[in-house]
């Protein structure tokens, strides 16, 4: 199996003037490309060349490779923008179901803003920022590089099934925002696609 890129479910200006169309494009069939082009490459000929991206990334542990940390970077690179194109989307409203379980862990919606928005800016270098859901309860966490939740406490340093992801990576947002990554994740709450991180809360 050869990953290939998939289309966003809208065009590259859907998400004006929160998300800029040049970067969504450059964001999308340049780096988003260019991890499924390596991860192909690294996979080519192996056992593990047959998987989803799903399955490899839940048994990444297990993978010996003598790529490994190259793999873990692009897969994890595929995995993630892919998450992360399906996130977003203009016009959508955070549904009771998620807004209760939000304000059981955060007390409001204001709070959890603020604490990812908190996270989001801490995190030192390029990275993601997640909801994820840890058995049951949600928690905001990050991840290094292309790391994810997914990958297990081991590797990524965390844990939980993500709910809502945000790119950090300065390639994601430093052709609108520049070194204003606040801004950037501010304008995040208004493409968020609540939706989909509804959807992935009942799974």
């Amino acid at each position: 199996m050869s990953y290939v890129l998939p289309d966003l479910p809208y065009s590259y200006n859907s998400l004006e003037p929160f998300f800029d169309e040049k970067t969504m494009k450059i964001h999308h069939t340049k780096h988003h490309q260019n991890y499924i082009n390596n991860t192909n490459s690294i996979l080519k000929n192996t056992t593990f060349s047959s998987l989803s991206i799903d399955e490899l990334i839940s048994i990444f542990n297990e993978i010996d490779l003598e790529k490994k940390n190259a793999l873990k970077n692009n897969a994890g690179g595929h995995i993630n923008h892919s998450f992360f194109w399906k996130s977003l989307k203009p016009g959508t409203v955070l549904t009771d179901n998620l807004r209760i379980e939000i304000e059981k862990q955060f007390d409001t919606i204001d709070c959890f803003k603020q604490k990812f928005e908190e996270v989001a800016i801490n995190h030192f270098g390029s990275g993601w920022v997640w909801l994820v859901n840890q058995n049951g309860i949600l928690s905001i966490v990050s991840t290094t590089n292309q790391d994810n939740p997914l990958m297990g406490q081991l590797i990524s340093n965390t844990y939980g099934y993500p709910i809502i992801g945000l790119d950090v990576w300065e390639h994601a947002y430093y052709l609108k925002y520049q070194n204003r990554r606040l801004d950037y994740v501010k304008a995040f709450w208004n493409v968020v696609n609540w939706e989909e991180a509804s959807d992935r809360l009942q799974k």
